[in-house]
């Protein structure tokens, strides 16, 4: 099994959209779990998925195996999801009451590894315990950059976290609402595209078919599949398989 987390210390960078995503495309060849971390729920949301109440509940009575058969089954094939709720908001609060407070979340992976080939988790924006405990649960960590002149400092800092906190996870960035037309934009994507090992040459453009994703309930590909997005997030799929040698 192959975890992949989501993650930026930025929010509204894209990045539960690039989850569910990367999900979809991960399910045409594999059994996939979507981990819905945040508190927000907008994966939860955009998957037409219910809350269940008990995630904090029984991460604080420390069980391993209440994940194992827990996944909702979606409208698509090969995909469940594990759905946030507002008790989620308490989660770094209950994880540092758990032994081993900053690897909690991977033991409890442990018991859906025969269930699945690939979970995706869908972090909370920023630093916190939760994060931690997703970074060192990961294979690779995909981190979503917006074309600006700071997305370079965003991603110093998560390389700082992933450091910090994991072991040697490789990182994969890559550009997101990317709008050839607004100035600066495509300067940006320029110099960002190969400034850095870690930044992939893959842009998800800045397009209303990915807007609608909130709106329309679905991965890009399952409603636009002829998209220069739907493209794109087929793209970074391939480059998240190949980093975690998933066949």
């Amino acid at each position: 099994m192959k975890v992949i987390t989501v993650f930026s210390t930025k929010g509204g960078v894209g990045k539960t959209t690039t989850a569910v995503n990367l999900a979809w495309e991960a399910s045409r060849n594999s059994r996939v779990l979507l981990w819905d971390l945040d508190p927000r729920g907008a994966a939860t949301f955009v998957l037409n998925v219910k809350p269940q109440g008990h995630g904090r509940r029984e991460l604080a009575r420390q069980r391993q195996d209440w994940c194992s058969g827990i996944g909702q089954g979606t409208a698509y094939d090969h995909l469940d999801a594990l759905p946030a709720d507002e008790s989620y908001r308490d989660l770094d609060l209950v994880l540092d009451a758990a032994k081993k407070s900053t690897h909690r979340l991977a033991r409890i992976l442990e018991s859906v590894a025969k269930d699945y080939d690939v979970v995706v988790l869908d972090c909370p924006p920023g630093s916190s315990l939760v994060a931690e405990n997703a970074l060192r649960a990961a294979d690779t960590v995909v981190v979503p950059l917006i074309p600006s002149p700071l997305s370079l400092r965003s991603l110093d800092q998560v390389v700082s976290i992933v450091t910090e906190s994991a072991k040697s996870t490789p990182i994969l960035a890559f550009l997101t609402m990317v709008d050839r037309r607004k100035t600066g934009h495509p300067a940006a994507a320029e110099s960002l595209h190969g400034a850095r090992p870690e930044v992939l040459e893959i842009s998800v453009p800045a397009t209303v078919v990915v807007e609608r994703t909130g709106a329309v309930r679905a991965p890009v590909a399952a409603f636009a599949p002829n998209t220069a997005a739907a493209s794109a997030y087929g793209d970074l799929w391939t480059a998240v398989a190949a980093a975690v040698h998933l066949t």
